[in-house]
């Protein structure tokens, strides 16, 4: 992805999956953001990074891309992440609550937060059509009225010490019954310094 053509409006996003111990895993869910739906590479796209903590047994996939690409880019991310991993089987010290844990979009250039809350709501209403089962908490510029920070929705979640995932009520999609087959998406409103 080239950024010397004047005018190019970029946004990232540190898409957050509960796998990374199982290398190819990873590998095949920043490859699927890569592509175009008729297979051949996206030119607009790029993932910059893969951060994987083997003790969290979770990846942050980096993904930078112009503003209207970017939804379809981690759209197909995330529907390879909820195909390839078990929740019934995953494992890790970090808490988690579905295959895509985390969807932070912010804007690089030219894009204003704004641009990628309507950008991350969305992800989301597609999310829930194309993932049976999905689960949608939204935060920052994607959460309106109210705009909750990550922080906030965290502790109204009780992200850190949940265990009974059925008292949860998602913003878009279905209550969660348990934690597998459960994909949560918050989006971020700050910018990124890169």
């Amino acid at each position: 992805m080239s950024s010397s053509r004047p005018g190019l409006r970029l946004t990232a996003c540190l898409l957050n999956i509960s796998e990374a111990r199982r290398k190819y895993i990873v590998e095949n869910v920043a490859k699927a953001a890569l592509l175009e739906k008729n297979g051949q590479k996206h030119h607009e796209v790029s993932v910059l990074n893969i951060f994987s903590d083997q003790d969290y047994n979770r990846s942050v996939i980096t993904i930078a891309a112009s503003v209207e690409e970017l939804g379809n880019s981690i759209l197909a991310a995330c529907v390879e992440a909820f195909r390839s991993i078990d929740m019934e089987v995953q494992e890790g010290i970090h808490p988690c609550l579905g295959a895509v844990d985390l969807i932070p979009i912010y804007p690089l250039s030219g894009v204003r937060v704004e641009e990628c809350g309507a950008v991350a709501r969305s992800l989301a209403e597609n999310l829930v059509e194309r993932v049976p089962g999905c689960s949608v908490f939204l935060f920052g510029e994607a959460d309106l009225p109210e705009k909750r920070s990550l922080v906030q929705r965290r502790k109204q979640l009780g992200w850190f010490t949940r265990r009974d995932f059925s008292a949860l009520e998602p913003d878009l999609g279905v209550a969660p019954a348990r934690r597998c087959g459960l994909t949560v998406g918050m989006m971020e409103d700050e910018s990124l310094d890169l």
